[in-house]
This record gives C-alpha cells, sequence and structure tokens, in this order.
C-alpha cells in the first residue's frame, strides 16, 4: 500500500488533496458509482442526490467519531458533464472534482478536493479519501468494505503523517 494522494497548500491558505487512480472498470460503471445513491452507500456514505446543475448532493458517513458523532456533507453539484465531470461545493471538503477519461477498458478518475483544512486534519482527510478511494475500488470489484468500523484506518492513516 502507497501513499498516492498529495497535498498541496495554496496563495490564499486553503489545500487541496489530490488523487489519479486507474480503475479497471469502464467509465459508465465508474460513473454510477459516483452518482447512485445505491451505489455510493457501498463506499462512501448514505447519500441524496438531485443529478443535475443545482442539484443536492449531500452524504452521511456511516461511521461516527469518539462522540457518536455522524459527518455529513451538504453539498450542491455545481458542474455536471454526465459519464466525465462531477464538481460539488459542499459544507464539508469544499470543492470536490472528480474527472473520468477513458483509458483502454478501464478509467482514469482524477479526483481533487479544494478546502480549508485545521492542522489536526492535514493527514487525516487524505487519509480518508484514500480509504473512500479503495473502498470504490473493492466495490467496483464486487468486494464490500465496512464502512463504520474503517478497517486498515491506522496503516492507511500512517502513510499520510
Amino acid at each position: 500500500m502507497n501513499a498516492d494522494g498529495t497535498v498541496e497548500r495554496t496563495d490564499d491558505g486553503r489545500y487541496v488533496i489530490s488523487f489519479e487512480r486507474r480503475i479497471a472498470h469502464p467509465v459508465d460503471r465508474v460513473w454510477d458509482a459516483l452518482t447512485r445513491p445505491d451505489r455510493l452507500i457501498a463506499w462512501w456514505g448514505d447519500a441524496d442526490v438531485e443529478l443535475a446543475e443545482g442539484g443536492r448532493f449531500d452524504v452521511r458517513w456511516l461511521n461516527t467519531d469518539e462522540e457518536g458523532n455522524t459527518a455529513e456533507m451538504h453539498a450542491t453539484i455545481a458542474k455536471l458533464e454526465p459519464q466525465r465531470l462531477l464538481v460539488l461545493d459542499g459544507d464539508m471538503h469544499g470543492r470536490l472534482r472528480w474527472e473520468l477519461t477513458p483509458d483502454g477498458d478501464g478509467t482514469l478518475l482524477s479526483f481533487r478536493s479544494t478546502l480549508e483544512l485545521d492542522p489536526e486534519f492535514i493527514t487525516k482527510v487524505p487519509a480518508g479519501w484514500h480509504f473512500h478511494l479503495d473502498a470504490l475500488q473493492r466495490h467496483l470489484d464486487g468486494g464490500s468494505t465496512d464502512l463504520v468500523e474503517i478497517p486498515d484506518w491506522d496503516e492507511i492513516h500512517a502513510l499520510y503523517q
């Protein structure tokens, strides 16, 4: 396992977390996993999606913190190009950009999160996206991931510390 996510600080003090992954599944399958609530729950969380520019894209993580709180992101779809580009503006994780490019029989997934980030979370947020992108791949491969207990969290987080 390698840390394939990068974290860069912008001139305005925000952070950009980036991942590039090749997924061995066609674009239409990856797109469905990114946009359909019945697929999102397998790798990210419980989602409500209005798949149109200006539509809402809300996600509730399935795990809780030490106090039992569940994270929720309330976002708006800022840009939508079906099978190619999904851009979300959310109250948590800032701007999320998912870009899909056909790559032979698979898909090149380019993901970016641009956000203000408390220093306490500089390693946790990229590790979290690493975990969820691994879960996305596993889901597309026909497997499942425990989104409540978060297996391998310590190992993944250590990659970004």
